[in-house]
């Protein structure tokens, strides 16, 4: 016989996290577990299934994502559940070991999972039986050869996070059977872990063999392992922690956004209003309203709005079209981005009838090889990327930094921006026009059209 449920997960690439929707198949409940705040393909496909959501998980304080618990329970009823620890502030059902939801057919019992945050759970499905466990959804307390990092929420508690993920690992998680299924939240694209594997799923007894976390080692082995390899994370995980345990405001659904004329766009910016233009890189190059933020919008939006523009700030958006408008939407509310003032009616097309438009020059490989003297190359891609091999006299500064950092490039000379192939490159001239160098051009291609032609690239570990 089969099993009594089912699992249906919603992978957002853009963010490298899982949601996951469990269905009991004779009583047609379901539990949501770690969803994003758009939450309207949940609800869809509850209904496709005709289930009824009656409870809303959340495995931990998300710091990469606004929680779509509110959402859900505002629209359906589902009633949220969320660690005792977690200590939120809305109407909840604090969860422990104790804890035991019952969907007839089997249940879901919770296990604390302290390591990536304090406050972190993860729920195990147990069969009728109440003995034989058949699925882990474990968040970030063990993912596809790894663990969530511990070092998001201060530095002096990195160290003890990590050692609580240790235990949490050697002491509970492993001592679970090697057949038992693991749906993790983070995965492959998220920030919240080192790079390890593009698998979303796995089982015990994979980790046992495959996973350098889980093999057997001291507690300061397993330290130096969890925290050695973690890149560089978006500027706005700062806030979303906070916002999670208070509460975020709840839309109702994805806002529609109000048609602005040129006219009022301008006042708006005049007014301190960003603009920010989703168009392809290459489109915004060839011509963008002066002072706006160029990020398309698969770079994705979640990772470089999150990092380059400043939380909290009023947005009104550029688009190519309306499922491009619709996207950058999702993505910015999923973040916490939602004071939308609304977008440029006709584009780029209506503002230039009555404004002025910048573009920004590029120079190809070729050019650039005979030009390195004359030029800044300024490399923006991430540090492993940096220590894979760099074009010959560049300088390495990663692209969500140029928003905030102290700027050492140089005025006299012109700065090629280069990264791999040309969107984050594009959108770090943005922001450095923003910041007042305008002697900017982009390196067409990236370092890959460089290698294509067979140039030298050098390897050193400089910062």
């Amino acid at each position: 016989m089969g099993p009594a449920y089912f699992i249906e997960p919603f992978v957002d690439t853009g963010l490298g996290n899982s949601a996951y929707l469990i269905g009991s198949h004779d009583t047609k409940k379901g539990v949501l577990i770690d969803p994003l705040r758009d939450v309207d393909r949940y609800l869809h496909a509850a209904s496709e299934h005709g289930l009824s959501l009656t409870y809303v998980l959340d495995t931990h304080l998300h710091a990469d994502f606004v929680a779509g618990n509110r959402e859900i329970a505002y629209q359906t009823g589902a009633i949220i559940g969320a660690s005792a620890e977690a200590k939120v502030g809305f109407d909840h059902d604090p969860l422990n070991e104790k804890s035991i939801i019952d969907l007839g057919a089997f249940q879901i019992h919770v296990m604390t999972t302290p390591g990536h945050t304090p406050e972190h759970i993860s729920f195990l499905i147990v069969e009728p039986d109440n003995k034989t466990p058949s699925a882990i959804f474990s968040g970030g307390a063990l993912i596809v050869g790894g663990a969530a990092r511990t070092d998001l929420l201060s530095h002096e508690l990195t160290h003890p996070l990590a050692r609580d993920l240790y235990h949490t690992i050697h002491d509970k998680l492993l001592n679970l059977p090697d057949e038992l299924e693991v749906f993790p939240t983070h995965g492959a694209g998220s920030f919240c872990v080192a790079p390890t594997s593009s698998d979303r799923t796995t089982t015990i007894g994979r980790e046992r063999k495959t996973n350098a976390l889980a093999q057997p080692q001291t507690e300061e082995e397993f330290i130096h392992r969890a925290l050695t390899g973690l890149p560089s994370y978006p500027t706005y995980y700062k806030y979303m922690r906070e916002i999670n345990q208070r509460g975020a405001k709840i839309l109702g659904g994805i806002p529609i956004l109000e048609p602005l004329s040129s006219g009022e766009a301008k006042a708006l910016m005049d007014d301190g209003v960003i603009l920010l233009d989703v168009r392809h890189n290459k489109a915004f190059g060839a011509g963008h309203i002066p002072n706006s933020y160029g990020i398309r919008v698969d770079a994705p939006l979640t990772t470089w709005a999150g990092w380059m523009i400043p939380f909290g700030s009023r947005i009104m958006l550029l688009a190519e079209d309306k499922d491009q408008r619709l996207s950058a939407t999702r993505q910015l509310i999923r973040i916490g981005y939602d004071d939308l003032a609304g977008y440029l009616d006709g584009g780029i097309e209506a503002w230039a009838r009555e404004y002025p438009t910048e573009t920004i020059p590029s120079v190809s490989s070729n050019d650039l090889r005979e030009r390195l003297d004359e030029v800044q190359v300024v490399d923006v891609r991430m540090q492993s990327e940096w220590d894979a091999g760099h074009i010959p006299n560049a300088i390495h500064f990663e692209g969500g930094r140029i928003a905030w950092d102290e700027l050492p490039f140089p005025h006299d000379k012109p700065l090629a921006i280069q990264c791999a192939s040309g969107n984050r490159s594009m959108s770090a001239i943005s922001v450095l026009r923003r910041r007042g160098y305008h002697n900017v051009i982009q390196v067409d291609g990236g370092i890959n059209k460089w290698k294509m032609h067979g140039f030298e690239v050098v390897k050193d570990n400089s910062k």
